[in-house]
């Protein structure tokens, strides 16, 4: 399944109304660690149909980073029926963001 990007205007459709559990990489395009934590989150995007994988860019949806109180990058979080049940700063391995769902 492709990487949804995620704004103000389709948060609520795709994120806190969605069927499935929604993993958010919350990145930015000067991010070192972001571009390298990049590949990997879309990697698991194409491998599992049973999750949303979504991208916030954290300069573009100021209004998002700052509901979701982003105060580091990358910052992946999980959420399930609209609430959120994980969360991860900073790059981590692909193991470790399949443990967070």
């Amino acid at each position: 399944m492709a990487v949804i990007e995620i704004t103000r205007d389709n948060y609520e459709a795709e994120v806190l109304q969605s069927d499935k559990p929604v993993l958010i990489d919350f990145w930015a395009a000067w991010c070192g660690p972001c571009q390298m934590l990049s590949p990997v989150v879309d990697e698991i995007a194409d491998e599992r149909e049973d999750i949303k994988v979504c991208k916030v860019n954290v300069d573009q949806n100021e209004y998002l980073a700052m509901e979701f109180r982003v105060m580091s990058i990358p910052m992946l979080v999980v959420m399930k029926d609209g609430v959120e049940t994980n969360r991860s700063i900073g790059v981590i391995t692909k193991d470790e963001i399949l443990g967070l769902l």
